[in-house]
């Protein structure tokens, strides 16, 4: 298959331009919106003014979270020479693991303001995560950024600008962190009350899912591989979500026994 090249501006008003990346950001935050109006409909433990602020303090923990998180993990001698080029968005980069962290301390803002206990918040949360995850690798893929090793594969993509074929990773993530992971705590989350449990499995999959797929993906050009050849720092900071994830459900089974 021969990558599209896609146009990465979705729309040029003259004035100002509409990126796709930005429009994935838009359609993850709108249908986690849409996701939690929907299920709010099912309890009475939530109400769309609280839904309303939980999605805003969580869009502001992705962003904020995920820009800083990319300047630490990713770019951090830059970081180091010029503090301020966190701000500069232009420049591009974001870290999920950023971005979780982000939420995570957001949603303990939110959590004080409504007075919800930590996994109540994060077990509703989750499952309306991976869609918009799913949505920014498509981001990544129309911008022709975070691609996959070389391959002689019928499953890479040839890219006419560098000559090769390459896996196309970010669709294998698309896949995988945004619908597989979907599916499965949508329907987890319906049939599990228990606290822990669907936020443990939220760590346990991404971590598991984004550690395979980090194996066929270049590692960043700044860092290369951190260790034995083939360790980058996606499977570095995936470790840590699996491991508390586990614990978690341990945790959690043991409450429930």
């Amino acid at each position: 298959m021969t990558y599209p090249n896609i146009n990465p501006v979705a729309l040029d008003l003259g004035f100002i331009q509409i990126y796709w990346y930005g429009v994935m950001y838009l359609l993850a935050f709108l249908t986690a919106y849409l996701l939690a109006i929907y299920r709010i409909k099912q309890t009475n433990e939530w109400n769309k003014q609280q839904i309303e602020d939980m999605i805003f303090y969580g869009a502001v923990g992705v962003i904020l979270g995920g820009r800083i998180g990319y300047m630490l993990f990713y770019n951090f001698s830059v970081f180091l020479s010029n503090p301020l080029s966190v701000f500069s968005l232009q420049d591009g980069g974001m870290s999920f693991h950023g971005g979780f962290l982000g939420v995570w301390l957001s949603m303990l803002l939110f959590n004080r303001k409504y007075n919800k206990t930590f996994f109540t918040t994060m077990d509703f949360v989750v499952p309306l995560v991976p869609l918009g995850l799913g949505f920014g690798r498509l981001g990544n893929f129309i911008n022709s950024e975070l691609w996959g090793k070389v391959t002689t594969s019928p499953f890479g993509f040839y890219i006419q600008e560098q000559g090769i074929a390459r896996y196309p990773s970010q669709l294998y993530e698309a896949f995988l962190e945004g619908l597989v992971l979907f599916v499965v705590l949508w329907v987890a989350s319906n049939k599990v009350r228990a606290p822990m449990i669907i936020s443990a499995l939220f760590l346990v999959l991404y971590g598991v899912f984004r550690f395979m797929v980090e194996f066929i993906r270049v590692p960043d050009v700044q860092l290369g591989y951190l260790a034995f050849g083939w360790l980058t720092m996606g499977q570095l900071l995936s470790l840590p979500m699996v491991v508390l994830g586990v614990y978690l459900l341990l945790k959690a089974n043991k409450v429930r026994a």
